[in-house]
């Protein structure tokens, strides 16, 4: 399902025109990217929650050259689903 999919079927459900619901899933996902990226959880009750993971610093090998390299801590999104979700795709998915 893609991110047009999505505001077809909230606009179908709805009755909300298409256009309006764009803006609106779009203001929804841009909110939850500066908020993790600025350090913040986001926690959609029933849904899951968008965190960000903090990676350590580690060492890499670069075959083809035989170096290795360096890479220095970084933090990462993540999403970890309510535990009603998780049971719903568990259930479901075959």
């Amino acid at each position: 399902m893609t991110k047009a999919d999505i505001v077809s079927e909230i606009s179908k459900n709805t009755g909300i025109e298409k256009v309006s619901v764009q803006k609106i899933v779009e203001a929804v996902m841009d909110n939850i990217q500066n908020s993790v990226s600025a350090g913040e959880n986001v926690y959609l009750r029933g849904f899951g929650s968008f965190i960000t993971k903090k990676r350590a610093k580690k060492t890499a090998r670069n075959i083809s050259k035989n170096t290795t390299l360096v890479i220095p801590e970084h933090f990462i999104p993540a999403f970890k689903p309510a535990k009603g979700f998780m049971n719903k795709v568990k259930t479901n998915v075959k």
